[in-house]
């Protein structure tokens, strides 16, 4: 089983990585230096950002000295926080057995075992700041 949060938030949690490790250099980032140093497609790239900068989670300046940064300091910005730019609400709501809602009378088998799975997944994005991340320093891989 694998868990996965999807392409919109691989996209976004790479491009707020590119621009915590910018932070502080007084250098706005260009759309297209993001898309080639993450392997980010060009095409969505414009479209993260944007989510990042409705979250306020980074800032944008229009023209020629324009770019994007950060809103704060990559210590204060959570991987929960880039991900629920992206995919709003984190927790589905989703029954794995019934395909729709669980009710709460009726708990399906699998239920609190990936409840509690989801909740570990939660508590791991949101204790992780993009500073951690920026520290481990890994390179980026193209998708396959």
């Amino acid at each position: 089983m694998q868990l996965q949060l999807g392409r919109r938030a691989d996209y976004a949690i790479r491009a707020a990585v590119d621009l915590a490790g910018h932070y502080g250099d007084g250098q706005r980032r260009k759309a297209r230096a993001i898309s080639h140093e993450m392997s980010i497609p060009k095409s969505y790239v414009p479209q993260i950002l944007a989510e990042l900068v409705r979250a306020e989670l980074a800032v944008s300046m229009a023209g020629r000295d324009g770019g994007y940064a950060l809103a704060r300091e990559p210590n204060l910005i959570t991987l929960l926080d880039v991900v629920r730019s992206v995919k709003g609400e984190t927790i589905s709501a989703s029954c794995v057995l019934r395909g729709g809602p669980c009710p709460r009378d009726e708990l399906c088998a699998v239920h609190i075992p990936l409840a509690k799975a989801q909740e570990a997944l939660l508590d791991s994005l949101e204790t992780t700041s993009l500073a951690d991340l920026v520290a481990i320093d890994l390179p980026v891989q193209a998708d396959s």
